[in-house]
């Protein structure tokens, strides 16, 4: 067992480092003032370094890299924010991972490539005014007819609404109680009677669009089915690796915040000294590293287990959820230590706090990863009803 990176993927961190720190501030700065997502040029500067689909298969246009790679790619992204690092999330952790693997190979040749060369963006839509834990309790339906499916319902919390190019959207597809009648469609933006509500306006995440979405007798292709009714078990397979995105967008909020007050300490005097040379202080750098270690190996060891395939359902909700809890207290005590100062929107650490409680509430709380480590535990899912 090595922990250790090779010296491609340290080449390849470097590299990111570098870029990010020097084309993607300025830009995150402007995404945070303005609400606003990353402008496409800074879409298109991915995909020529080949960032976007990093661990997409190669032969629809992706890097042909590991899932560990594209973690180390977007660490480094979203150290800088977790909205100009949006892009690379969703092409590598997003729903084009459910596309890759369950979609029809002619869906698959249409859209990967466009993901991958920056010409489409493809968000997920999953919860609903009355599902979002209890995702199985969904009524957005689709109905087959001859060719095409006609598409009606609302959808809720969706990462990139109205921004986003094409949707994958959980539905009913049958009949059939539960999960059983749910499988997935992809709608494009344009398609008629699928419209947007406004934008929500969150603590943080600014420039990550979030809204309603209606679907008003939407006709799909048929050829747009992407998993069908009874796969609902293949969606949630795929969503493991979303979580070890999530995972990784709560480690770069923290480790970017911790790098900060390292920093800050080690330069802020009181008392004649700097802070670092009090104890008190000491303590609590000791543990915001303790906790970054342990969140980066739970994180690692969900990807690299998977190698090419997907993570276990219990390695990277412990990976998710850890992080989920770490990413809170680092950038809580980050902010403790800087005292005014961190709590002042002059300085990052304000918005590190607000981004990082997004992400126990994005992809799954925190609770329903507790349950999901005790499912995997015992062998068997539990039902939250009756």
């Amino acid at each position: 067992m090595d922990f250790s990176l090779t010296p491609e993927q340290l080449t390849l961190q470097e590299m990111v480092r570098k870029f990010a720190a020097a084309e993607l501030v300025e830009p995150a700065k402007v995404c945070e003032q303005h609400a606003a997502p990353p402008d496409k040029a800074i879409v298109k500067r991915f995909a020529e370094l080949g960032l976007l689909g990093l661990n997409l298969d190669d032969a629809y246009g992706g890097g042909g890299q590991s899932h560990l790679e594209a973690v180390l790619v977007l660490e480094e992204i979203a150290k800088i924010s977790a909205t100009i690092a949006f892009p690379v999330f969703e092409s590598c952790f997003g729903p084009i991972l459910a596309i890759e693997r369950f979609a029809p190979v002619a869906l698959r040749e249409r859209i990967i490539p466009l993901v991958c060369s920056g010409d489409m963006i493809v968000a997920i839509s999953m919860s609903e005014p009355g599902a979002g834990s209890a995702l199985t309790d969904l009524t957005t339906k689709a109905e087959r007819t001859g060719d095409k499916f006609i598409l009606n319902g609302q959808k809720r919390w969706c990462s990139g609404a109205g921004h986003a190019d094409a949707y994958l959207v959980y539905c009913r597809l049958s009949d059939a109680p539960g999960s059983k009648g749910i499988g997935a469609l992809l709608v494009e933006k344009d398609t008629p009677g699928f419209t947007f509500g406004k934008s929500e306006n969150l603590m943080g995440f600014r420039g990550i669009p979030s809204a309603d979405m209606y679907f008003d007798q939407v006709e799909v292709p048929a050829g747009n089915l992407v998993v069908p009714a009874g796969g609902f078990r293949n969606l949630m397979e795929a969503f493991d690796l979303e979580r070890c995105g999530n995972t990784t967008m709560s480690l770069s909020c923290a480790q970017s915040a911790f790098d900060y007050v390292l920093d800050y300490v080690q330069e802020r005097r009181q008392f004649g000294k700097p802070l670092i040379e009090f104890q008190a202080v000491q303590v609590q750098v000791a543990e915001m590293k303790m906790k970054l270690d342990a969140a980066r190996l739970l994180l690692y060891r969900a990807v690299v287990n998977a190698e090419s395939g997907l993570p276990s359902l219990g390695e990277s909700s412990i990976a998710k959820c850890f992080a989920n809890e770490m990413t809170r207290e680092v950038t809580g005590k980050a902010m403790q230590l800087m005292g005014g100062y961190g709590y002042s929107k002059d300085y990052p650490i304000e918005q590190k706090m607000r981004d990082a409680w997004g992400w126990g509430i994005a992809g799954g709380s925190i609770d329903i990863q507790k349950v999901n480590i005790a499912a995997a535990l015992a062998g068997r899912r539990f039902s939250q009803r009756g």
